[in-house]
């Protein structure tokens, strides 16, 4: 397994391997990519390919794999409720854990490369929701780990992380392998999240979102970008 260590920022459209080019003269190391799912913002992705993929790599990148699937019952998102999972959460997660690992294979990204699911906030205090919600990350989880993959979970702080580490404390299986966590306007630290065991998710499995929607200019090029403090597997690409 490959992991990284460092500045990552990810953005919603993927950049052309131009711009990745000239971001090189950045302080990031990785960029993460909404590859693949239902529920993604940007769904055309013109510059994402398996040459793209090699392309950027051949450049020195590091690459952090978001599949965007379908969200939560309580997703408090208005433009993600037209996503929300259905009634048969165990059976939708297992088909769309195909579904991640299928795209990812197709973009050359090897086994032992870590696919993260993005749930957005939701209400996980509601307990319907809150089981309809872990099943159906369960069920993703245990079919990219079937496919020899890393599942990894991103989502807010307070919200999906807080509800995956109770589930941990409580002995929980087919959790995720990796947390990457939305805490926005705090100083960039992996290990100093509140909701977090400092013993959990540790070593080399956790990703701190510490900002979003910024504007940043590298090498004559302007990107909106979410940034990100990594210690984390990375993909493998082909």
């Amino acid at each position: 397994m490959s992991t990284f260590r460092g500045r990552a920022f990810d953005t919603c459209l993927a950049p052309s391997a131009d711009t990745m080019r000239r971001w090189k003269a950045s302080n990031y190391g990785a960029v993460g990519i909404y590859y693949a799912g239902r529920g993604r913002a940007c769904k055309r992705q013109p510059n994402l390919s398996r040459a793209w993929m090699r392309t950027v790599r051949g450049q020195g990148w590091k690459v952090l794999p978001v599949y965007v699937g379908s969200q939560s019952p309580c997703v408090t998102a208005k433009h993600k409720k037209n996503v929300r999972m259905g009634r048969y959460p165990v059976r939708q997660g297992k088909q769309e854990g195909r579904d991640a690992v299928r795209k990812a294979k197709a973009l050359g990204m090897r086994r032992l490369s870590p696919l993260y699911l993005d749930m957005e906030s939701y209400t996980y205090r509601q307990k319907w929701c809150a089981h309809g919600t872990l099943a159906f990350v369960r069920a993703w989880n245990r079919e990219v780990r079937r496919f020899g993959y890393v599942p990894g979970f991103y989502s807010s702080a307070s919200s999906g992380v807080r509800h995956m580490e109770t589930a941990r404390r409580a002995g929980v299986r087919d959790l995720p392998s990796v947390m990457w966590f939305a805490r926005w306007h705090k100083r960039p630290h992996l290990y100093r999240e509140p909701v977090l065991r400092r013993t959990a998710w540790h070593p080399e499995r956790r990703i701190h979102q510490y900002a979003g929607n910024v504007k940043e200019r590298h090498g004559g090029r302007t990107l909106k970008i979410d940034r990100n403090l990594v210690h984390a597997p990375v993909a493998r690409v082909g």
